[in-house]
């Protein structure tokens, strides 16, 4: 579930192991640069972190964190 913290949509995944945890990434990656628009995230191990704002809008939550969540939540599906 994501959550608004600090002017961002943030979520915290847990997977299996790295390998899942990078597929993961990698796939979110190629969703993000689609839409020309890039996550703040961490990776250690099988956790990751991502932190979604708008930094053309003075880094505040848009339409467009909430259309790139939605996206990631369909990968996790």
């Amino acid at each position: 579930m994501w959550k608004e913290v600090n002017n961002t949509l943030y979520r915290k995944f847990e997977f299996k192991d790295f390998s899942e945890a990078f597929a993961f990434m990698t796939r979110v990656a190629l969703e993000a640069e689609k839409m020309n628009h890039h996550p703040l995230w961490t990776n250690v191990w099988n956790t990751v972190e991502i932190w979604l704002s708008t930094h053309d809008a003075g880094n505040v939550v848009t339409e467009k964190d909430r259309k790139l969540s939605q996206r990631i939540d369909n990968i996790i599906k």
